[in-house]
C-alpha cells in the first residue's frame, strides 16, 4: 500500500473520475470527494472515499484538491463558486481536466490571490488507462508542486512530464489531441475504404501491428469499427472536438496554420451534428458509411 500523508479531496466523478479515485483509494490514498450529481458516488464510497456534502466541507478536510471536470467551463465554475470562496491557504489544486491554457493561466493568478496553489495535469490514455494507472501526464506548474503532483499521483501515470510553467500541461495536451483526432479520423476513412472494397477489416489491426500504421488508436477503435460495436463508451466525440477547437484558437492567436487539426474539427462537428456527440470516436465510421 502506497498512502500519503497527503489528505486528497478529489470533485468530479465521471468516466475518468470514478477509476482514478479507486486506484488512489487501492494504493492507500485517502481520499474525500463531491460532485454536482451525488449519485455517481456510490461505487467510490463503497470502496471507501468520504463523501462531503459540498465543496466547503471537502476544503476543510484536505490540503491536495483533484479536479476532473468536463470542460473548461465546469472547472471555472466550480472554482469561481465553491473553490476560491473557500480557499484554505497553501491548499494545492492539481487540474486533470483539458481546459483552454489561458483559462488556466486566469485560474492559477484567482488561486494565487486566495492562498492556493496550481498545477495543470491534464492526462492522457483513457478510461483504460486511468483504470490500469498507465496514464501519460503533462504537467505545468512550479517545480515544488510538480514534485507533489509526482507524489500524489503516482497510481495513475506511467509517465508523468513537467513541461513548464502554468498552463503548459494543457497547451501540450492540445498538441497530444491534435494527433489523436486526425489518427482516429484517418482510420475511420481507412476502415470504411477496406469493408467497402470486400477486405475483412476486423483483420486489419492484427495485420498492421509493429508497423509504422500502428498506434494506440488503431487498435482500440479499428476493432470496434470493424465489429460495429459502439456500446462501450470509453470516451466521446464531443471531447475530442472540444479540445480540436482549443487548437485551432491557440493556432490563430500564434498565426501558425492547422489545416489538419481544422479540418478533422469540421468532420467531427459535422459527425457530432447528427447525434453523435455523446458516442465514442468509434463512431467515426458512420461518417464514411452514409450513415
Amino acid at each position: 500500500m502506497m498512502g500519503s500523508k497527503h489528505i486528497l479531496g478529489f470533485i468530479g466523478i465521471g468516466l475518468m473520475g470514478q477509476p482514478l479515485v479507486l486506484r488512489l483509494l487501492a494504493a492507500g490514498f485517502d481520499v474525500r470527494v463531491w460532485n454536482r450529481t451525488a449519485e455517481k458516488l456510490a461505487t467510490v464510497a463503497q470502496a471507501g472515499a468520504g463523501i462531503c456534502d459540498s465543496v466547503a466541507e471537502l476544503l476543510r478536510q484536505v490540503d491536495v484538491v483533484l479536479l476532473c471536470l468536463a470542460d473548461t467551463a465546469a472547472v471555472e465554475q466550480i472554482a469561481a463558486a465553491e473553490l476560491f470562496p473557500h480557499a484554505k491557504p497553501n491548499t494545492l489544486v492539481i487540474d486533470l481536466s483539458s481546459i483552454a491554457p489561458d483559462a488556466t493561466r486566469r485560474l492559477a493568478a484567482s488561486a494565487g490571490e486566495s492562498g492556493m496553489r496550481w498545477v495543470d495535469a491534464p492526462v492522457s490514455g483513457g478510461t483504460a488507462g486511468a483504470e490500469q494507472g498507465s496514464l501519460t501526464i503533462m504537467a505545468g506548474g512550479d517545480a515544488a508542486d510538480i514534485a507533489v503532483t509526482r507524489t500524489v499521483l503516482a497510481p495513475l501515470y506511467s509517465r508523468l512530464t513537467h513541461m513548464g510553467p502554468v498552463g503548459s500541461g494543457q497547451i501540450t495536451k492540445i498538441c497530444n489531441q491534435m494527433i489523436v483526432s486526425c489518427n482516429v479520423m484517418v482510420i475511420a476513412e481507412m476502415m470504411a475504404l477496406a469493408k467497402r472494397a470486400g477486405v475483412d477489416s476486423a483483420q486489419i489491426p492484427h495485420a498492421l501491428t509493429g508497423g509504422f500504421a500502428d498506434s494506440k488508436p488503431l487498435q482500440i477503435v479499428g476493432p470496434e469499427m470493424a465489429a460495429e460495436d459502439f456500446a462501450s463508451v470509453k470516451w466521446r466525440v464531443k471531447t475530442l472536438l472540444k479540445d480540436l477547437t482549443l487548437a485551432d484558437q491557440i493556432a490563430a492567436e500564434h498565426e501558425c496554420s492547422v489545416p489538419m487539426s481544422a479540418l478533422a474539427a469540421q468532420l467531427m462537428r459535422l459527425h457530432a451534428g447528427r447525434g453523435y456527440a455523446e458516442q465514442d470516436p468509434a463512431t467515426l465510421i458512420n461518417l464514411y458509411s452514409n450513415r
